[in-house]
């Protein structure tokens, strides 16, 4: 980009259709020194670049009578539009919403008394004039708007003239009555709209707004509180147990286990140590950590995702946007219809233009109503019967699918990829096997991932860590207190006093007379002894991605219990019925490491596993996908997933009703309500 120009993001309100950024689109690339515009309907914001300020673009939109939001307040528009009062919050605070439902309530008497009861009074005439104006006003300004800047004749210039007409037929209900049910689908369409963008933008919540920032004064360091967007690259943050991480940085002093599943989706728990790096949005464990910022609040993790989102949708607007650009070229056809459908029975067979006293009013009321049901919105409303079905029953079996053309391109998915944690897998570490040091199984069956063997020792052992762990929030704790639970054994020891925490060795308690230690392969390898079957078995599965917790009491070995993120029910089922149907091409991508990616593939059937991936990293091989093979469907269920459902042609979040992400139900064309896949 050259140095005279200069790129403008513009945010404009109560822009929610087609129509409209086509509008403002042409609006403005016809200014001078404007190399390009590109509006995102997604997010209501504009891109301009070129030779020309700011303020001139302000200036411009403000006299084509456009709300133009300044850029400083535009978080304070935020609400949560999925509560009932924040949406009829949402809908007065928009002037053409408050009209609208004026309008609406002006019209009730003309629907109820004129043309339910028959009965007609002057004031009936008034009110539904009053109903016109208040509802059709906004329409008329955009099609207004659209002839002078654009000379287009577009869905608002098609409903404007046939509103007008209906009142020169003294139609008066029926002309506000169009104009009022108009109004409301617009308005309902920029709640939607402004939902979606809601959802995009709430992303940032996952960062907190402020931080922990270490200062030097007087030779003494000093914790300073400030808000994120001050922070700058080479501060020093303090982040303690617990806490989210506010930016992108380097860890400088400290250790900890850090959960990155709300950014990566990875399952496990990652050890951060000096010179670690470490993500925004990400949750602390049990350490307190020193981070230096490495990156300024605009460029940290979560605002390039959303970014990333952002993009992915605009890159479908095209698609989107199909209807309008085919209005252009559909509605003058129409109106020209419309003269004819007016005018050639009058001329041409005798028959009658304009007849009040008929009933039907002649062919100019015909021509009129030709206009309505012509509007490119009311085809767009007529979907094929078969796809309304289609959907309808989905929804009843819990797929709720966002439009037909989703269901259309569904049908063409060539490759189906997968997201591992939360999608194939259930998000959460569980105990897979126990090896208690005085297991009485065979040893194929102790050492076998899976087989949670049931023996007096293994369960000793089970019910001796639940005791210790039991007061821990750890997911690992909570882990071994679930499968201790699961045995009946939570009351065989009772909690362990004098708990303590080091991070990134383990946690000891004291059970009667002994000291119980719960630690990590490498702790024991550095303070207590252990069988070296015990330790083979502790480096293999930690290769497959496993995660092996050893316990000793009284400084003696005890045994091994080892955790993983489990496979859902079903999954290879499900992975069978896709095949069958003839998607063999399927795909996981996970943050995972390669083979912890790897085992899971093998336990679910799919054998195309790419591991280690970034949020970034996804969109790249769903991109690619899309090369070599064409349609691509995206699953997942995360925060971590959404640049990539949005990428994909076919977007699917799963477990809508159990704790999926807003975000990723947002961004995505179909929402699975319940975690099968199965569905």
């Amino acid at each position: 980009m050259s140095s005279t120009n200069l790129e403008h993001t513009i945010r404009i309100r109560g822009t929610d259709c087609a129509c409209d950024a086509n509008a403002i689109e042409n609006a403005i690339r016809t200014m001078e020194g404007v190399q390009s515009c590109e509006f995102n309907l997604a997010t209501g914001q504009m891109q301009v670049v070129g030779g020309i300020s700011g303020e001139t673009l302000l200036t411009h939109l403000k006299e084509q009578g456009y709300d133009v939001v300044d850029q400083q307040h535009q978080s304070d528009t935020m609400i949560n539009l999925l509560e009932p009062v924040d949406f009829l919050r949402f809908m007065w605070g928009r002037s053409e919403s408050r009209l609208a439902i004026l309008g609406g309530l002006l019209i009730l008497p003309g629907v109820i008394f004129g043309e339910l009861l028959g009965q007609h009074y002057p004031l009936i005439d008034l009110a539904s004039i009053g109903a016109l104006v208040a509802a059709g006003l906004p329409i008329a300004r955009s099609a207004w708007r659209s002839l002078k800047t654009n000379f287009e004749i577009n869905i608002n210039v098609l409903m404007t003239i046939a509103a007008v007409g209906a009142v020169l037929l003294g139609a008066y209900t029926e002309a506000g009555m169009v104009m009022v049910l108009f109004a409301i689908g617009e308005a309902l369409e920029g709640f939607v709209a402004n939902r979606a963008r809601h959802s995009i933008r709430s992303l940032v919540d996952i960062v907190p707004s402020k931080a922990t920032v270490l200062r030097q004064r007087g030779g003494q360091t000093h914790e300073e509180h400030i808000q994120v967007e001050a922070l700058k690259v080479g501060d020093v943050i303090l982040v303690k147990p617990g806490e989210q991480i506010p930016m992108d940085g380097r860890v400088v002093a400290g250790a900890s286990l850090v959960n990155q599943a709300p950014i990566t989706g990875e399952g496990r728990l990652v050890e951060k140590v000096d010179g670690s790096e470490v993500l925004a949005g990400s949750i602390n464990g049990e350490g307190a950590l020193e981070i230096e910022v490495t990156r300024i609040a605009e460029d940290n993790t979560i605002n390039r995702l959303i970014k990333m989102v952002e993009e992915a949708q605009e890159k479908r607007a095209p698609v989107q946007r199909f209807v309008d650009r085919f209005a252009r070229f559909y509605t003058p056809i129409v109106v020209l219809l419309a003269v004819l459908v007016a005018i050639i029975p009058p001329l041409f067979f005798g028959q009658p233009f304009f007849n009040p006293t008929s009933g039907s009013f002649g062919w100019f009321y015909r021509g009129l109503g030709l206009l309505v049901v012509a509007c490119p919105c009311a085809l767009v409303i007529s979907t094929p019967v078969s796809i309304i079905s289609a959907i309808s029953n989905a929804a009843r079996n819990g797929v709720l699918i966002k439009g037909g053309s989703h269901l259309e391109t569904l049908s063409r998915v060539k490759v189906i990829a997968f997201d591992k944690t939360g999608t194939l897998t259930e998000g959460r570490p569980s105990v897979v096997a126990v090896r208690a040091i005085d297991c009485q199984a065979p040893a194929l069956v102790t050492h076998s991932i899976g087989q949670v063997h049931r023996c007096k020792g293994c369960d000793d052992l089970t019910a001796l860590a639940s005791a210790v762990e039991r007061q821990s929030e750890h997911p690992l704790a909570q882990a071994i207190v679930r499968e201790a639970a699961r045995r009946g054994l939570e009351d065989r020891y009772p909690s362990a006093e004098m708990v303590t925490a080091q991070v990134g060795q383990g946690v000891t308690g004291k059970i009667g007379k002994y000291q119980v230690t719960i630690g990590s392969h490498r702790h024991f390898d550095n303070a207590i002894t252990h069988p070296q079957g015990h330790c083979l078995d502790a480096k293999s599965d930690a290769m497959s991605g496993f995660t092996t917790v050893m316990v000793s009491e009284g400084g003696r070995f005890r045994g091994t219990i080892i955790l993983a993120d489990k496979v859902r029910q079903h999954i290879r089922q499900a992975v069978t019925m896709l095949k069958r149907a003839g998607l063999t091409n399927l795909v996981m991508l996970t943050g995972d490491n390669q083979a912890a990616a790897i085992a899971i593939g093998e336990r679910t059937g799919i054998t195309d596993v790419r591991g280690e991936l970034m949020p970034e990293d996804k969109v790249s091989a769903v991109e690619e996908l899309q090369k070599d093979y064409g349609i691509v469907a995206m699953v997942g269920d995360g925060i971590n997933d959404a640049p990539a459902l949005a990428t994909a042609d076919v977007g699917i979040a799963i477990g809508g009703a159990l704790g999926g992400t807003a975000q990723a139900m947002e961004t995505s064309d179909i929402t699975l309500m319940s975690d099968d896949l199965r569905q």
